[in-house]
């Protein structure tokens, strides 16, 4: 136990001084617009879609964040088995001009599915600067044929499950009667 927080303090140390490294040379983004895609979900037969943001100050984070926040909106869609929890906290102190609102909100997914989402993709992405940080869009599609496939997979998984318990039910009951029989003959 010792080692480990040994190691997680020198991790966080080591992430603290790259992020004191300074900032990198960042890529133009569209600043300040919210993608349309964003907040009209594309519709199509073959699809199931998903929207997703993250902020980070790093970009690449803000997008995995926006991208793993899509699929989990995709497989709440497929999966019935999710747990999520958000909190939200405001509080406002203060009279008129003088009042100070503050916030805390805090949200945390976890999705546990029996199937991946193999064919999902980014279908697009955005990237902009928001204020000190990245704030990431991403669109997510999953074909809903492999959606389907998964579907039948995961039945045909649980129908040989059962046919699997059944068989070893029938033997068992199979050998009882057998040992009765053989029992019934030795008192004959």
């Amino acid at each position: 136990m010792r080692k480990f927080t040994t190691y997680l303090v020198m991790v966080l140390v080591v992430m603290g001084l790259i992020g004191c490294a300074g900032p990198k040379p960042l890529p133009e983004t569209s600043e300040g617009k919210i993608p349309s895609w964003f907040l009209n979900v594309p519709e199509d037969p073959n699809y199931l879609y998903g929207t997703g943001t993250g902020t980070s100050r790093d970009m690449s984070l803000a997008i995995d964040k926006a991208s793993t926040d899509a699929r989990a909106k995709i497989a709440r869609t497929v999966e019935v088995r999710v747990m999520s929890m958000q909190k939200k906290f405001d509080q406002e102190v203060g009279i008129g001009d003088d009042a100070e609102l503050l916030q805390m909100f805090t949200q945390a997914t976890k999705v546990v599915t029996s199937t991946a989402l193999s064919g999902s993709r980014v279908k697009q992405q955005d990237v902009q600067k928001d204020g000190n940080n990245w704030r990431g869009y991403v669109l997510m599609e999953y074909p809903i044929g492999a959606a389907n496939q998964a579907l039948l997979q995961q039945l045909k998984n649980n129908q040989n499950m059962y046919t699997r318990f059944r068989e070893s039910q029938t033997f068992k009951d199979l050998e009882s009667e057998v040992d009765k029989f053989e029992e019934w003959k030795k008192a004959q």
